[in-house]
C-alpha cells in the first residue's frame, strides 16, 4: 500500500479502540484507524467502476501519510432489499466483525465525515502483481480464503467478488466492498462456494464461538447497533448460532442467485 506502509506498522498512544477489541489484530492497525478518523482527507479521484460514489484519497496526519477509500453516504444508490441505514455503516459492520473474530479481512474501516460529507473510509491495499485472482479464487488450500468464506456466512455477503479479494506481497488476503451484507434473509452470494457442506476447521469454530460472546455481551453487540437494526444485529446472532450448532460451511440458497454478477 502506498506510503500506508508507514501507517500499519507505527503504533502509537492514545487510540480509542473499545477493550477487546484489538484480539488478534496485527502490529499497527490501531494506528492506521487513528489516521483514518483524524486525519486531513483530500480526494483525488474516483474510482469509475464502482457503482456507488468510490473516491481514492490521501490521508494526512501526525507526519503520516497514506491512500484510503472514503465512500460518502451522499453517493449510494438506494437498494429496495437494503432501505434500512447505509452501506457505508455495513462496510465498518463488517469491519467490526472481521476485527472482532481475528480475521483480519477487512481492511482498517472508519466512519467519518470527509468532503462530501458522512462516509465510509477505509485504508487502500495494493495488491501483488503476481497473484493470479481467478485462480486465487478456486483453491481450496488456502487458509485466508476459507476464513473470508466463514466470515462472509456470519456477515451474510451477497457480493462477494473475485475483484473484492485482495492479496498482499506478504500474503495475507484482504477483502473489500461490504456494503450489501448483514440482510435478515439469507442472501449469500460468492464465488466461494468449493467448501459447501465441508466441517469447519477448529480455527473457524473458535472464532465463531468468541464471536457468539462478544455477540452477546460484548462490545461487537454494541458496535453493530451503531449501523444494524436490532432485527439484523440479531440475525447475525443467528447466523453464528446455526455455523456453530451445524459446524459446516453453508450450502448455496436455493432461492436467490448463488453466485454475483458479474463473478469477476
Amino acid at each position: 500500500m502506498p506510503d500506508g506502509t508507514t501507517a500499519a506498522n507505527a503504533d502509537t498512544p492514545g487510540e480509542r479502540t473499545p477493550p477487546g477489541a484489538d484480539r488478534g489484530l496485527p502490529g499497527g492497525e490501531r494506528a492506521a484507524i487513528e489516521l483514518l478518523e483524524r486525519g486531513a482527507l483530500e480526494v483525488e479521484g474516483r474510482l469509475v467502476d464502482a457503482s456507488n460514489a468510490t473516491l481514492y484519497c490521501t490521508i494526512k496526519g501526525g507526519g503520516v501519510e497514506a491512500n484510503c477509500v472514503y465512500k460518502p453516504v451522499a453517493g449510494e444508490r438506494p437498494l429496495w432489499d437494503f432501505p434500512d441505514g447505509t452501506l457505508a455503516g455495513r462496510e465498518v459492520a463488517a469491519y467490526a466483525v472481521s476485527k472482532a473474530a481475528g480475521w483480519n479481512i477487512v481492511p482498517p474501516t472508519v466512519m467519518r465525515d470527509g468532503p462530501f460529507g458522512p462516509g465510509m473510509c477505509q485504508l487502500w491495499i495494493d495488491l501483488d502483481p503476481e497473484t493470479d485472482l481467478i485462480a486465487l479464487s478456486r483453491r481450496g488450500d488456502h487458509t485466508g480464503l476459507r476464513n473470508m468464506a466463514v466470515f462472509d456466512a456470519v456477515i451474510n455477503n451477497a457480493d462477494r467478488k473475485i475483484g473484492h479479494l485482495l492479496p498482499t506481497g506478504d500474503g495475507h488476503l484482504y477483502g473489500c466492498d461490504h456494503g450489501v451484507t448483514f440482510s435478515e434473509d439469507y442472501k449469500l452470494r460468492t464465488v466461494l462456494w468449493q467448501w459447501r457442506g465441508k466441517t469447519l476447521p477448529r480455527r473457524s469454530v473458535a472464532a465463531l464461538e468468541h464471536l457468539a460472546g462478544e455477540l452477546t455481551d460484548g462490545w461487537l453487540a454494541g458496535e453493530l447497533s451503531k449501523h444494524l437494526t436490532p432485527a439484523e444485529v440479531a440475525a447475525t446472532r443467528e447466523r453464528v448460532d446455526i455455523l456453530l450448532r451445524h459446524r459446516v460451511h453453508p450450502y448455496p440458497p436455493e432461492d436467490w442467485p448463488a453466485v454475483p454478477w458479474p463473478p469477476v
